[in-house]
């Protein structure tokens, strides 16, 4: 029996006035506003808050989602969850840097 896996990638755009929102990053003191709008998202990811952030992709998943990795891109960040980690296959990812790279000679 095959067993299904969920995978999942989040392209959030920086410049936009949901990304420059102030989100809580953490309870632990430490002043963020140093950072960029860029790091204050990954850190605010990273730190479990993309739930709150985005309800509704949590709210559709029936399985339990993880955040396993962040890409930097010039204008945004992509998220990268599922319930395992598993390599994106570049041709079928909403990253304009790895289907770009793809050739299709077809």
């Amino acid at each position: 029996m095959n067993t299904n896996y969920t995978q999942q990638e989040i392209m959030v755009v920086t410049g936009t006035t949901f990304s420059s929102q102030e989100f809580a990053m953490t309870t632990d003191g430490i002043d963020y506003n140093h950072l960029s709008e860029k790091e204050r998202l990954e850190v605010a990811c990273w730190n479990g808050l993309l739930p709150a952030m985005l309800p509704e992709i949590f709210e559709v998943s029936e399985r339990r989602m993880y955040l396993w990795e962040i890409r930097e891109g010039a204008s945004f960040i992509e998220l990268e969850m599922g319930d395992i980690y598993m390599d994106v296959e570049k041709q079928y990812s909403i990253n304009p840097y790895l289907f770009m790279s793809v050739k299709n000679l077809s």
